[in-house]
């Protein structure tokens, strides 16, 4: 296993090279670096380069970038029929933005099968929180007589949205909050949503695996345009 780069929480945002990373031979594919901090400036140095912290309560701030990357090109989106109906119905109301601060807590609390515990930590929570009043991190959410019962939330740079996180308390709900961003995602002319790394479940609804190194050019490409 290769050394891990630390970080200087007091220095300039800076990491290396992406193809420093572990990869899955190291049994942590895309761990890049350890420690800086989660401040603005460190976030959004992080995400330009298509890197993002995740981490447990008791370790120190963890870099990631791994290869391949899990992508959804929003043309690529499956709305399987059983969705198409719950949307056609008018199940939920579809809202953004209205409550980021609930949906990262339920995100960070609302369990999920084989896993303990949380990496959306106080600390996590409070950073994304201080994104989303600076206008880089946003919330889509499924409300249902007026409970919050899915969503999830990420942040936007440019032309690509980076998820992070997403919930659900009813069947289908962040389904819908998907399908709902990905129709923000078209009208917006978003041409990616970073899904970090492959589950299945995303892989159902359309996203695929592309190299880390086709991820990072299409960030150099679409970061910095609206």
């Amino acid at each position: 296993m290769g050394a891990i780069i630390w970080l200087d929480p007091h220095g300039a945002p800076e990491f290396p090279p992406l193809e420093a990373a572990l990869t899955e031979a190291d049994g942590a594919n895309g761990l890049l670096a350890a420690g800086g901090a989660l401040s603005p400036a460190w976030l959004l140095a992080a995400y330009r380069r298509g890197i993002f912290p995740w981490f447990s309560g008791d370790q120190p701030i963890l870099w990631w970038s791994p290869d391949p990357r899990l992508v959804l090109f929003p043309e690529h989106f499956r709305c399987h029929r059983s969705l198409a109906r719950v949307l056609k119905q008018g199940v939920f109301s579809l809202r953004q933005d209205t409550a980021f601060d609930q949906v990262i807590a339920h995100c960070a609390h609302t369990p999920r099968p084989g896993q303990n515990g949380t990496w959306i930590t106080p600390q996590m929570q409070a950073a994304y929180c201080e994104m989303h009043a600076l206008g880089f991190a946003h919330s889509f959410e499924a409300w249902q007589d007026g409970r919050l019962v899915g969503g999830l939330y990420g942040l936007r740079l440019g032309r690509v949205f980076f998820g992070e996180s997403m919930f659900s308390h009813v069947s289908n709900a962040s389904k819908a909050a998907l399908a709902q961003l990905v129709e923000h995602a078209r009208a917006e002319g978003i041409v990616v949503i970073d899904c970090q790394a492959r589950t299945e479940h995303l892989v159902s609804l359309g996203a695929e695996e592309i190299a880390r190194a086709q991820f990072a050019a299409l960030l150099a490409r679409y970061i910095d345009t609206v």
